[in-house]
């Protein structure tokens, strides 16, 4: 299959031996290099990622030789892979996307690379962001390094690791003020992660204005939900009524995700029998 018809097509769709060309993609160093970025970011789905594809993105991540583009993309491929381990402890196999010694190898390989400072700044940046999803004790010390930095991309990586690592509470409050879009949006992820109860007013806030940027406010309807299930039901029930069909799925979601509403009310084939209970 060609490579953008793939990048085209839903994962679940993907032909039998897709993990194979994504391979032979990345480990060929003459291929252009638009094509090697593309694999390197099909590499990491949930469908095709294993043992070979991730020492294949790795190797690509630890080699000086390749673009920084390039390496920046591979190590971010690494992080659903990373995060799956991290979740299931390897306690059933058929939920295992790595095998418990590649997955401590990528995370040995990737501090030991971290602590390197003359890497470019992207690499190392999404190095720590990737990292971060199967937390080890190295990293709070990392994000506090990269929060108190006056490089604004570095203080965005920082928030964003603070939606998997405990111990930022201050922090995420502070960033919830941050003029930067982006910092504001992981700041509401690490707020509604993490259950911030003094975040809730300004959260919110982001959820009942309609004037918040989309992709703010469906971040913020989760948070809520997380923050305070009872209260935020309310707002969501309310939202149901969106003429915004992605409001009115992100609502849904939450309050079943927050246990507050069952999952079987809600049935995204026929808007008109959702009932709320």
């Amino acid at each position: 299959m060609d490579l953008q018809i793939l990048a085209d097509t839903p994962p679940w769709e993907w032909p039998e031996g897709t993990d194979k060309m994504l391979l032979g993609i990345l480990r060929d160093d003459q291929r252009d290099e638009s094509d090697r970025l593309l694999a390197a970011e099909l590499g990491g789905d949930y469908t095709v990622i294993n043992d070979e594809l991730a020492h294949a993105l790795l190797s690509i991540v630890l080699n000086g030789e390749e673009s920084e583009d390039l390496r920046a993309r591979a190590v971010i491929s690494l992080g659903p892979a990373l995060e799956t381990a991290y979740i299931e402890k390897f306690d059933d196999p058929e939920d295992v996307l790595i095998s418990e010694k590649t997955f401590h190898g990528i995370q040995e390989s990737l501090h030991e690379l971290y602590m390197n400072t003359d890497i470019p700044k992207e690499v190392r940046r999404r190095i720590l962001e990737c990292s971060v999803r199967a937390p080890q004790d190295w990293h709070q010390e990392a994000i506090r390094d990269a929060y108190s930095s006056n490089d604004e991309s570095w203080r965005l990586t920082a928030v964003f690791g603070m939606c998997y690592i405990r111990g930022f509470t201050a922090q995420i409050l502070e960033a919830l003020e941050n003029k930067n879009e982006n910092i504001h949006y992981q700041a509401v992820c690490a707020a509604g992660n993490w259950e911030v109860d003094a975040a809730w007013s300004h959260i919110a806030s982001l959820v009942t204005t309609s004037l918040t940027e989309k992709s703010l406010r469906l971040a913020a309807i989760d948070a809520v939900a997380n923050i305070r299930p009872q209260e935020a039901a309310e707002i969501l029930n309310d939202l149901s009524l969106s003429d915004d069909e992605d409001i009115v799925d992100a609502a849904y979601e939450a309050m079943a995700m927050s246990g507050w509403f069952p999952d079987d009310d809600y049935d995204d084939e026929d808007e008109d029998e959702r009932v709320l209970h």
